[in-house]
């Protein structure tokens, strides 16, 4: 007793040891983990500048993108030997000529189209009859007519007001007399520069940055590096490359995308006899450019032209037809044959990005906003105070396969669960899910029962749901079941030496029984496992756990068995195992009982596992889904059952001679 008591104290000193030690480490994460409060202001007042100072930083973001997107072009010149100065001038002289170019076409298309509008003004007119005409028989737009003009005579009757007396006459007013000069040659040619010297002067300035950026490209880099990340240098060189690399890789594949949209819809529309079909196709190249909204755009005012140049529907039909093969086409097609990679971007992300920079800067600030966008993703990616800006802009899942099936099972969602374990069963096998992602999740539950975050109704919606996945994955199973055959023929013809993990042996003529452990996510485990066998072919069923209690047991059938797998997630279980071990090895002595104790990492040696299997009298005990199939399905024979403790028998018979003598002794007084 006195051993007793002394090892409980011990026991109460370690584990308060342990929880003063699990405080401590959580007080100094607290005040290691550092605020995000000047974070969010930085942010803010830098959002507040670009906003107020729109006019300065809008020229130099279109000069940075442009630099990103002629870059590659300058870098090529230079691999062929051209020089510097030239490549430069060149790149940049023959870029803005075509811009220019584009800006003059546009301009003359724009002017043509406006003077054709009065011309389409009958059709117009005639459409809108036709239509007032048709909703008139139907009596649905003459009564919504009707009830419009009531309404308004309603609001525009003045109320009645009682006069005593009669109004006097109003006062004569004097007449406005406006005189007009015609204006001097010089007043008119500055009423026409005046509007153009904003945007001339911003386009010199984009150039002239431009070309300074290009030349001085190493130079700035290097003085980037070391005014931001002097002290990691590996770090800042990657998020200059990465952020380089996906802006000028999006700019130059957009383009071309956009291009083999807009050069088809142009011939298109011109085959239809749409007029200004030019301009139509070189504004679907530009408004492509804005996310989701541009392709609208783009697609709306030819449309429109279509339903006013013609009296009858059918041009307007052809014209919505060829806007949507160009759409599936461009959109199934010639995006993912040119995108090597995405932009990283999220779709939500593209639209809320959109919505911010046309706030922030307008017209131009849409145009930009996926390039912008994709630097602040790149941004958090590399710099730790930032890594929110990845977290919700970006398209990389930000949990792991098995937190998000954790979750969802928490959620007590098991359909969703489904949907990603089937998306997930299209590059792997059953068997490695649920190695890789399913015990792990569970493993994730088990720890947070452990700890007290997760109460029993928690834990028990999580198995409920386990459950329907297992079912709901049932037909996969099936299906994998009928592969095992042609899927070893096929690696035989191979020949293939290297063993793979999960390369799992038939269970033909094999019958195990898989039992839970302790809990109902042991349960869980257990029926996995099940059904892992039986897609190896073995007669496999499983039981809960309630069936190792002292009642129980018994109830097992255990006749023809060749194996039983006890499935333990929580390590505490092998104070007990060893009871349960000896038991079903008494209950069916021709069968393999071993123990799966589900670890993800942290997995004992073999030392300690061969320890381990000494001391419980088990035949085998593993640590993963590949191990346990194996030895379930082993041809090996079990080992004998041991006596319990045999060197306290000769004790226990010298005590039980003295105590019988003691009797004998009283009874002789």
């Amino acid at each position: 007793m006195l051993k007793f008591s002394r090892g409980i104290d011990q026991d109460r000193a370690a584990t308060a040891g342990g929880l003063q030690q699990i405080a401590f480490a959580r007080g100094a994460a607290a005040a290691a983990q550092p605020s995000r409060l000047p974070t969010l202001v930085a942010t803010a007042a830098t959002v507040a500048v670009l906003y107020f100072a729109r006019d300065v930083f809008l020229p130099l973001a279109i000069a940075i993108l442009l630099t990103f997107a002629l870059a590659p072009l300058v870098s090529r010149l230079r691999r062929v030997g051209c020089p510097r100065s030239v490549a430069v001038i060149g790149t940049v002289t023959t870029a803005f000529l075509f811009l220019s170019a584009f800006g003059v076409v546009i301009a003359m298309q724009v002017s043509e189209v406006a003077q054709n509008l009065p011309t389409y003004q009958y059709n117009i007119v005639e459409k809108v009859r036709t239509l007032k005409e048709t909703g008139s028989e139907s009596q649905i737009l003459e009564r919504i007519g009707r009830v419009i003009e009531r309404i308004s005579t309603e609001i525009s009757r003045p109320e009645p007001e009682m006069r005593a007396s009669p109004e006097p006459a109003p006062e004569a007013k004097p007449l406005l007399v406006e005189i007009f000069s015609p204006q001097r040659p010089v007043e008119t040619l500055k009423n026409i520069i005046n509007p153009l010297l904003g945007p001339l002067a911003t386009t010199g300035l984009v150039i002239v940055v431009v070309i300074f950026m290009l030349f001085e490209r190493e130079e700035l880099r290097d003085r980037f590096i070391r005014l931001v990340g002097y002290g990691d240098l590996h770090r800042t060189t990657e998020a200059l490359q990465d952020a380089g690399a996906r802006v000028g890789r999006y700019l130059l594949m957009q383009l071309v995308v956009n291009i083999t949209y807009g050069i088809p819809l142009a011939i298109g529309l011109s085959l239809l006899g749409i007029p200004n079909a030019v301009l139509w196709g070189m504004l679907a190249i530009v408004l492509r450019f804005v996310p989701y909204i541009g392709p609208v755009i783009a697609a709306a005012l030819p449309l429109f032209l279509a339903f006013a140049a013609a009296p009858g529907w059918s041009l307007l039909v052809w014209t919505a037809a060829l806007f949507i093969v160009l759409e599936l086409l461009s959109n199934n097609v010639v995006e993912p044959w040119l995108y090597g990679s995405r932009t990283g971007l999220s779709p939500l992300a593209i639209i809320v990005a959109a919505i911010f920079w046309a706030w922030l800067w307008g017209p131009v600030g849409l145009v930009l906003s996926t390039p912008l966008t994709v630097c602040l993703v790149v941004l958090g990616r590399h710099v730790p105070q930032f890594e929110f800006l990845e977290i919700l802009l970006g398209n990389e899942p930000v949990l792991d396969p098995k937190e998000r099936l954790y979750q969802r099972l928490l959620a007590g969602d098991p359909d969703e669960a489904t949907d990603n374990a089937e998306d997930m069963l299209e590059e792997k096998y059953l068997v490695e899910f649920y190695d890789t992602v399913a015990i792990p999740a569970l493993l994730l539950a088990e720890r947070d029962r452990a700890r007290g975050a997760l109460t029993n109704a928690q834990a028990a919606q999580i198995a409920q749901s386990a459950n329907t996945l297992i079912a709901n994955l049932e037909e996969i199973a099936g299906e994998e079941e009928g592969e095992e055959e042609t899927g070893a023929e096929a690696q035989e013809s191979d020949g293939d030496d290297d063993a793979d993990e999960y390369d799992l042996p038939p269970g033909d003529g094999k019958s195990v029984l898989c039992v839970g452990g302790r809990s109902d996510l042991d349960d869980v485990t257990a029926s996995m496992l099940a059904q892992t066998l039986w897609i190896q072919g073995a007669d496999a069923a499983h039981a809960g756990h309630e069936v190792l209690k002292a009642g129980n047991i018994k109830a097992l059938k255990l006749e023809g068995r060749n194996a039983v797998v006890l499935s333990v997630l929580d390590r505490d279980f092998m104070r007990h195992a060893k009871f349960t071990v000896r038991r079903l090895k008494r209950m069916a002595p021709a069968a393999r009982v071993g123990i799966v104790l589900w670890q993800e990492d942290g997995r004992p040696g073999t030392t300690e596992r061969d320890q381990l299997i000494e001391s419980l009298q088990a035949d085998f005990m593993v640590f993963g889904m590949g191990d346990a199939v194996r030895e379930a399905l082993s041809d090996e024979l079990p080992r004998s059952l041991k006596l319990a403790h045999p060197k306290i028998a000769p004790g226990y018979a010298m005590r039980r001679s003295k105590r019988a003598d003691r009797e004998s002794t009283v009874k002789a007084d």
